[in-house]
């Protein structure tokens, strides 16, 4: 029989701030790889340091292909992915090793809780958050989508107990960067979809956003952070559509110059 062996797979950029937490996490797998984009702030360093395999790709793909990259670097048996700031906590991580010392399917899941601005969120359709993230080596990938992959897989995924510590938004500037960097990545995948955007979807989307965010999904059981949650996902749909948009303008045609 073959031997059983854990592979964790991370792609980074610039994920100094939890790296060496997450890493400490996960430290009874046979190998870890990081894929890192570029980062300029120590990540790579600290990978090294905890025994990592670090390989330097700066031509971002997106991320289900970033992580699909991390995935082929494996050699293991069994995979988990996970994200630079997710920390695996003890009672996970003792339900992993017992998963993998008698498997009872191909895919696992695992049970995430998030935190928003130091506040852990239980409301807002954040929790509960199930997401499969532990498989066997070749029963799954992630979908090539730029920007929310999902992994894609035949088999039913079975729940793990304990948590995924998930520490997505560290501050308020991090909220505003990755308000940025979803909105916009967003507007590319639906632009190459063939999808159009317009002021009126903006604004539409954006408030059904807040309103399913926030009275929906319970949000306002989250207090001062499922307000601002609420906000932030309206805005991020509201950008996303005005981008969009601008995608979806034809560059004007330029006038011809008049004659001398």
């Amino acid at each position: 029989m073959q031997e059983t062996t854990l592979g964790v797979a991370i792609i980074t950029r610039n994920a100094a701030a939890r790296l060496a937490e997450c890493l400490q996490a996960v430290a009874f797998a046979d190998q870890i790889v990081v894929i890192d984009g570029g980062s300029t702030d120590g990540t790579v360093e600290i990978a090294r340091a905890h025994g990592a395999r670090v390989l330097e790709q700066t031509d971002w793909p997106g991320f289900g292909p970033q992580k699909n990259r991390a995935l082929d670097q494996l050699s293991t048996t069994w995979v988990l992915s996970i994200d630079a700031d997710e920390i695996v906590s003890p009672e996970l991580a003792a339900a992993i090793r017992a998963a993998l010392a008698a498997p009872t399917t191909d895919v696992y899941a695992v049970d995430r809780l998030s935190s928003f601005c130091g506040h852990w969120i239980r409301h807002s359709g954040w929790y509960p958050d199930w997401i499969p993230r532990l498989f066997k080596r070749g029963a799954a990938r992630f979908s090539d989508d730029l920007v929310h992959e999902r992994l894609v897989f035949d088999t039913p995924a079975q729940r793990l107990t304990g948590k995924l510590m998930h520490y997505s938004y560290e501050d308020f500037e991090g909220v505003l960067r990755k308000l940025d960097t979803y909105s916009t990545a967003g507007a590319q995948q639906r632009h190459a979809a063939g999808k159009r955007g317009s002021f009126g979807k903006a604004v539409g989307r954006g408030l059904w956003a807040f309103v399913r965010t926030y009275l929906l999904r319970r949000g306002f059981l989250d207090g001062r952070a499922g307000f601002m949650i609420a906000v932030f996902n309206a805005e991020t749909v509201y950008y996303r559509f005005v981008k969009l948009a601008r995608l979806g303008d034809k560059p004007r045609a330029t006038p011809p110059a008049r004659p001398q």
